[in-house]
Order: structure tokens, then C-alpha cells, then sequence
């Protein structure tokens, strides 16, 4: 696959950072225009209390409107398992396309089961404006985005690539963070390395955003990094880091790890578009699977 690169762009890219969840949300505008996307939003729970809130997505709607902005995209890089998505709450506020990747019914049909959800759940992608294939092209004002497809962590993985700014999703962490988690059904360490590696092909000078940091080694936090730096110096990938390497320390480092905190509200809500599931009498309502993931 040819990529459409153009490093001419250089888009404007606000971050805006979820203490909860260490989830970097984004702004990212046309410089030529009033035209922005949102990537990777996030919406607040309190899984203890059955809580839901909008304060980080209200941080990122009032700088919108302080701003004076248009919202063409919002722009999901995977089906998160440790946040929930915001997009329908941002969706109502200013509008825009919520688009995901086309493998998104991979994940809705293997998640459908685990969660026991009835014929009324749709498979299909179709809560989700746009399904993106890869290579598949869009516009935020004057600027082209694409998408590139990167399993590897989950199979729906997405990077888009906007100008000189690619957004990583899980598919890369910071350099000294390495790389994400490859034990989740339909993850595997060796289409990771290979997605990885997709990604490194990008020109040197690529800003690459991470969607988590989580301050190794006690530093502060961080979200943008470039190609060059992380072929130099990823902990997981970089320098002389060979294929074999990786998917050795990728399993043997998976089968240490437990479940993110809310992986189970966060799955139910993100194969849903953002959208929280109902009972039979309409009241949002989560459910527990035991002994199911």
C-alpha cells in the first residue's frame, strides 16, 4: 500500500490530557481553515458509583467554541479497552462524523458474545458514521487525513495520519514506553511488530501523538514523538531490536499483565460508538460477564 503522505501540512494540534485513564485526547485543526477533528475523546465514569460525567469532553466542545471552530471528525483509533469514548455526547454538542475502522465488526461480533448481547446489537459497523479501510482518504476543511490499518493490539487498530501528524493509537507508546498489549482477543505480538513497523516507514520528520503515556521512571508526562526518535530508541523496537525480540518480550510480558480497570464498561460503550447499552425498559444499564474475559 502507497500512502498519501504529505508533509507540506502541518496541522494544529491541541492535546488535552485524562489523569484518570492516561488518555491523551485531541485536537487537531486545518491551518487554513475553521475545520477541526477530535481524536480519541474520552467520557468520564465513576465505574464504583455507576457514574457517568462529560468534564473532559467539555474541555475539549468549549475550546472548540472559544475557538470558534467547525467539527468535521471524530475520530475513534480503535475500540479502547481502558476509556470510554465521548464521541455521541461531542457528536450532539457540535456535530461531525464519528468514523472508526472497517474491522470494528471483528470486535462487535467477538465482544457481542462475551457480553451476551441480543439481536437488537447490531454487528455491522453501523453505529458509527464512517468505517475506514486502509488507505481510505477524508477531509478536515482544506487538509486530507488517511488511515492506516494496524492490528496488532486489537484488530480494528487504525493510525491516521493528517499532514505532518500521525495518531498512533495503542500501536506505539512514547520511547521509553515501547508498545501496548497484544493479549486481547484478536491481538497478536507478531502483526503488532509488523504494524510498527508500517508506521516507522512514515518520513523521519512524522510528529507521531500517543493516545496513552504513563510517565515511566517517574518523568513527566509526555505525547509527541517523531519517527526518528523512535526508531533510535523504543525500548521494544528500536535500534537493533530484531522481530523475534519483540514477540518474545511482547507474550512473555502479556501473560504478567491484568486487565485494565475498566475494560468492561469501556468495551460495552466503545463497540457502541460511545453510546452506553440499555435494559428492556431503556435505562443505561452495564453488564458483568463472570469469568468471560
Amino acid at each position: 500500500m502507497t500512502y498519501p503522505v504529505n508533509m507540506d501540512i502541518k496541522p494544529d494540534v491541541q492535546a488535552f490530557f485524562d489523569d484518570a485513564t492516561n488518555t491523551i485526547s485531541y485536537i487537531v485543526k486545518d491551518p487554513t481553515s475553521d475545520a477541526c477533528a477530535i481524536v480519541d475523546s474520552v467520557m468520564d465514569i465513576d465505574y464504583a458509583a455507576g457514574r457517568i460525567t462529560f468534564d473532559h469532553a467539555d474541555a475539549l466542545i468549549q475550546q472548540i467554541e472559544t475557538q470558534g471552530l467547525k467539527l468535521e471528525w471524530i475520530i475513534e483509533t480503535h475500540v479502547h479497552a481502558d476509556h470510554l469514548s465521548a464521541a455521541p455526547y461531542i457528536q450532539e454538542k457540535l456535530g461531525g462524523k464519528i468514523g472508526v475502522g472497517s474491522k470494528i465488526t471483528v470486535v462487535q461480533d467477538v465482544f457481542g458474545k462475551v457480553f451476551n448481547e441480543g439481536t437488537d446489537f447490531q454487528r455491522d459497523g453501523s453505529q458509527f458514521d464512517a468505517l475506514f479501510q486502509d488507505g481510505d482518504t477524508y477531509m478536515i476543511g482544506n487538509m486530507q487525513g488517511f488511515a492506516m490499518y494496524t492490528p496488532g493490539h486489537t484488530p480494528a487498530c487504525m493510525v491516521h495520519v493528517i499532514g505532518n501528524a500521525a495518531f498512533t493509537g495503542d500501536t506505539l507508546f512514547m520511547p521509553d514506553g515501547g508498545s501496548a498489549r497484544c493479549d486481547f482477543p484478536g491481538g497478536s505480538a507478531e502483526e503488532l511488530y509488523d504494524s510498527i513497523m508500517m508506521v516507522l516507514a512514515l518520513p523521519d520528520e512524522m510528529r507521531l501523538f500517543m493516545c496513552h503515556d504513563y510517565g515511566p521512571n517517574g518523568r513527566d508526562i509526555q505525547w509527541e514523538t517523531t519517527v526518528a526518535d523512535e526508531k533510535a530508541h523504543n525500548i521494544h523496537v528500536g535500534g537493533d531490536k530484531t522481530r523475534e525480540d519483540f514477540i518474545r518480550f511482547r507474550t512473555e510480558r502479556d501473560a504478567q499483565l491484568g486487565m485494565p480497570k475498566l475494560i468492561i464498561p469501556s468495551l460495552q460503550v466503545n463497540m457502541r460508538a460511545g453510546e452506553v447499552p440499555t435494559d428492556k425498559d431503556g435505562n443505561p444499564m452495564l453488564k458483568v460477564p463472570v469469568n468471560g474475559l
